[in-house]
C-alpha cells in the first residue's frame, strides 16, 4: 500500500486492519507535506474493501505529533489563514468519516496534532503522553476542527478550561477527563491499538459502519431524532448476508466468517 512519494507517512496492511504511521520524528510535525500524504494514505485505505479498521500511530517516542508548522503563521491573512484551517478540517473529517480509526498516542500530543487524535474514533494513551491545544498563547484558536471535537467528547466546560488557559494534561488527566478511552503503560498503545482493531475488523462491516453512523450522527440531533435514526440503521442491517451468518455462526457455537454484504 506504500507509495513511493510518500516520505512523511507510512501505509501498511495487517490482514484486514491499516496501520497509518506519521513518519516526521522526532516532532511528527504536521507540515504542508505530511498534511498532503496523510489525504493521500486516507483515499487508498477507503478504496480498499478489504481493510476494515484503522490504527493510527507516530514514529519515534517523544511526539505523536508537537503541532502544526507554526513557520507559516506570520504570513496568514484571513483567506490564507481560512484556507489552512480549511484543508486541515477537510483531511482530518475525511478521516473521521470514514472507518474506524483507533489511535496510539505517546509523548507529545499539541495543537493540531491533538485535534487528529480527536478526529479518531478512539484513543489509547500511554502514560508518557502529554496533550494540550495551546493556540491562544500563540495570538489563535485551535483551528482544525479542536474546539468542536473536544467540547463534544468532554463537555464544553472542561473544552473551555484546556483552550482558553492553554494548559497541558498528563496521559492520567486526560484519562480521567474522558478526552483518551485506554490509559496504557508506555511503549504498550499500538500494541493495544491492534488488538482493538482486529476486535473490530472481525465484527460484521456493515454493522460496524451502521452503528459508527448511528453514535456520531445521532449526537448531532435530538434523543428522538437519533432513535429514529437507529431504527433505520438497524432495518438496514435486518436483511443483510452478514446478519444471517452472525446468527447463525451463534447457534453453531463458531467464528462468524462475515463477507461485508
Amino acid at each position: 500500500m506504500q507509495k513511493e512519494q510518500w516520505t512523511v507517512i507510512k501505509l501498511e496492511r495487517q490482514e484486514m486492519i491499516a496501520v497509518l504511521t506519521l513518519n516526521n520524528p522526532p516532532l511528527n510535525v504536521l507540515t504542508d507535506e505530511l498534511l498532503n500524504q496523510l489525504n493521500e494514505a486516507v483515499e487508498e485505505i477507503e478504496k480498499d474493501q478489504g481493510i476494515r479498521a484503522i490504527v493510527l500511530r507516530a514514529a519515534g517516542e517523544k511526539a505523536f505529533a508537537a503541532g502544526a508548522d507554526i513557520r507559516q503563521f506570520p504570513s496568514l491573512t484571513k483567506e490564507s489563514g481560512t484556507a489552512l484551517v480549511e484543508k486541515g478540517k477537510e483531511i482530518f473529517d475525511k478521516l473521521a468519516a470514514g472507518k474506524p480509526v483507533v489511535c496510539a498516542v505517546q509523548g507529545l500530543a499539541l495543537g493540531a496534532g491533538l485535534e487528529l487524535v480527536l478526529a479518531c474514533d478512539i484513543r489509547i494513551a500511554e502514560e508518557n503522553t502529554k496533550v494540550g491545544l495551546p493556540e491562544t498563547g500563540l495570538g489563535i484558536l485551535p483551528g482544525y476542527g479542536g474546539t468542536q471535537r473536544l467540547a463534544r467528547l468532554v463537555g464544553p466546560g472542561k473544552a473551555k478550561e484546556l483552550v482558553l488557559s492553554g494548559e497541558f494534561l498528563s496521559g492520567k488527566e486526560a484519562h480521567e477527563a474522558g478526552l483518551v478511552e485506554r490509559l496504557v503503560p508506555s511503549g504498550q498503545a499500538f500494541e493495544n491499538a491492534v488488538k482493538l482493531a482486529q476486535a473490530i475488523a472481525s465484527k460484521a462491516p456493515l454493522a460496524v459502519a451502521n452503528a459508527k453512523k448511528a453514535i456520531d450522527e445521532g449526537l448531532e440531533l435530538s434523543l428522538a431524532a437519533g432513535q429514529n435514526l437507529e431504527t433505520q440503521l438497524f432495518a438496514e442491517l435486518a436483511e443483510t448476508q452478514d446478519m444471517q451468518e452472525g446468527v447463525k455462526a451463534f447457534t453453531e457455537k463458531r467464528s462468524a466468517d462475515f463477507k461485508g454484504n
